[in-house]
């Protein structure tokens, strides 16, 4: 019986029962959004994935059968990739939204280009203390 995705990803990589031998349930918790992602973070299966995303969501037998079918067995643990992206806090981007005169959106481009010393200098400029300005740029 299968319980979630990652039942899903044990049976595409180890197990690979047939797919008329699953049922209606099962069927109902199969996510191809969710297993083409953690599939793709495998470099092995990129094209492959890349494929198999051009298969309509409602295919879930036929994109089952393909990654059955061309995902060989394997234990493998592939790791999920996070971004490197760092988040500003809320509090930062009103109060550079608040000195920009402008939206928390544009604000977020406008840290692409904003280096850490002009960052600090607008913090100060608005009577700032430095613990608070510690907390702000975590």
């Amino acid at each position: 019986m299968i319980r979630n995705v990652w039942d899903w990803l044990k049976q595409i990589n180890n197990i690979k029962a047939d797919p008329e031998s699953f049922s209606n349930d099962d069927w109902d918790k199969f996510n191809s959004y969710t297993l083409h992602r953690t599939l793709s973070m495998n470099e092995d299966f990129i094209e492959l994935v890349n494929e198999v995303q051009k298969i309509p969501l409602q295919n879930k037998k036929e994109i089952y059968s393909v990654y059955r079918e061309f995902i060989p067995k394997n234990n493998k643990w592939n790791k999920y990739i996070k971004p490197n992206i760092k988040q500003h806090s809320g509090d930062l981007l009103q109060y550079l939204s608040d000195y920009f005169k402008c939206s928390k959106r544009e604000i977020k481009e406008y840290l692409d280009f904003l280096d850490d010393d002009e960052i600090l200098r607008i913090l100060n400029g608005l009577g700032l203390n430095q613990k608070e300005i510690n907390k702000l740029l975590k």
